[in-house]
């Protein structure tokens, strides 16, 4: 692995940061849509594990001290894993490389991450939560979302717009649902429509909040958070949106894989070139 020096969108605040700054990697999942029978963390992907090219991904970045990894419970693989990349990147980085640190994820994503969370060093002030299944997000989106959290930010996710028309529906009942299982009731402003990506970055301190307001939820208003961003909003915090990247692709499907494996036979992965 060869990693590449920082772009020139990290500012110089933003590097000054790195010493204070953790990735929390959550690659938990069961990863049962993809049909490999295993955790989505090691399903392969040109050869290596989705994880191995997450990791990667985040120490290309070199924008933090620390990366902690939520793993499945009990998992001996994945932890051998992660003992493999923290000798690979030690070998080619020497001091500059990351603390690999890895914990047990919970049931489910906010458990997982609360988790890692409590396990960052004494002195991080911000953190960067990036989900193992955006394996190839490029080191550019990393970047942005540092410099805004440097620049003030307390929350920052990675964005792109909506480019289809987005309708919501209700179940159809009675005669109508002979004709279809659902009915159009609208159609969403796709102008102010963002897919959301990770790595999505926090301010620790507003991040250990949210997750402490968020810890006497029942599984219905769990399942209702779908992002740590959701977690922030509901405390009345400013979310600040930087531009994503579209092959920061979740890998979630069959399909999502091939799409993933394409972006790879691109020159030096795809990963490095767009912003």
């Amino acid at each position: 692995m060869t990693i590449p020096s920082n772009s020139a969108e990290t500012s110089t605040s933003a590097a000054a940061s790195r010493d204070v700054t953790a990735v929390v990697v959550v690659a938990a999942g069961s990863g049962e849509r993809l049909g490999y029978g295993m955790p989505k963390a090691k399903v392969p992907l040109a050869g290596e594990a989705i994880l191995t090219h997450a990791l990667r991904g985040v120490a290309a970045a070199g924008i933090a001290s620390q990366i902690c990894v939520a793993l499945p419970r009990g998992d001996v693989q994945l932890r051998e894993l992660c003992d493999a990349f923290t000798a690979e990147i030690g070998a080619e980085l020497g001091d500059m490389a990351p603390h690999v640190t890895f914990v047990d994820g919970g049931s489910t994503r906010s458990d997982s991450v609360r988790s890692a969370l409590n396990a960052l060093r004494d002195g991080t002030r911000y953190v960067l939560v990036h989900d193992a299944a955006r394996a190839l997000a490029p080191e550019a989106v990393f970047h942005r979302v540092a410099a805004a959290l440097a620049s003030g930010g307390k929350a920052v996710i990675p964005a792109l717009p909506v480019v289809d028309t987005v309708k919501t529906v209700t179940r159809t009942e009675g005669e109508e649902a002979s004709i279809a299982p659902e009915l159009v009731t609208g159609t969403a402003p796709r102008e102010q429509l963002r897919a959301v990506q990770t790595p999505q970055g926090f301010e620790l301190s507003t991040l250990l909040q949210a997750h402490e307001a968020a810890a006497g939820f029942d599984d219905a208003q769990s399942a209702a958070v779908t992002d740590d961003a959701m977690l922030v909003e509901m405390l009345g915090v400013p979310v600040h949106a930087v531009r994503g990247a579209s092959q920061s692709l979740k890998i979630t499907t069959p399909l999502d894989l091939i799409l993933a494996e394409g972006l790879l036979e691109g020159p030096l992965g795809m990963r490095f070139i767009e912003g």
